[in-house]
């Protein structure tokens, strides 16, 4: 079976992030997921070390690197768009859902299974997504910081 996994990863630097915003450091999801497996990674070490958790913080780290894989077909989806009201919500992520198993798909059969708790969102087991949501919040925050630090007012709220 020809594979366009590949193709479908490699697509990260293209999708650009913070389309709404006028940004100094432009950024792209490939160095957004590369930043959120980081901090996931992070945040992981400190949860087992300091509060006795038991979350393998390599898998932590993985499951941030393609935490954004549906970005590969449809792109970045804003904020203000995507979360406007609670119906159009559930509708972005059917449509995220979809694009997950399209990619999922793209993989040959006998690798799927593997990349079923990395790619497709409903399958990431709880604590992952809860280490990768803060992460991702985390590095929002540090990206905004930046921004501000560039003395760029757009990331002020």
């Amino acid at each position: 079976m020809e594979s366009t996994f590949l193709a479908w990863m490699f697509r990260m630097p293209l999708i650009k992030r913070w389309a709404l915003m006028f940004c100094v450091k432009p950024e792209n999801v490939a160095e957004h997921s590369h930043q959120v497996a980081i901090v996931a990674h992070l945040l992981a070490v400190i949860k087992n070390k300091k509060f006795g958790g038991d979350i393998n913080p390599d898998k932590a780290a993985t499951v941030a690197l393609y935490h954004e894989a549906s970005e590969t077909r449809y792109g970045d989806i804003v904020s203000p768009t995507k979360y406007a009201n609670p119906e159009i919500a559930r509708e972005f992520k059917k449509i995220e859902s979809l694009a997950e198993q399209d990619c999922l798909d793209s993989l040959p059969e006998e690798f799927q299974e593997i990349f079923s708790e990395l790619i497709v969102q409903d399958n990431v087991p709880e604590q992952y997504k809860k280490i990768v949501k803060a992460a991702d919040i985390l590095t929002a925050y540090v990206k905004a910081l930046d921004e501000l630090n560039h003395n760029n007012p757009e990331f002020e709220h």
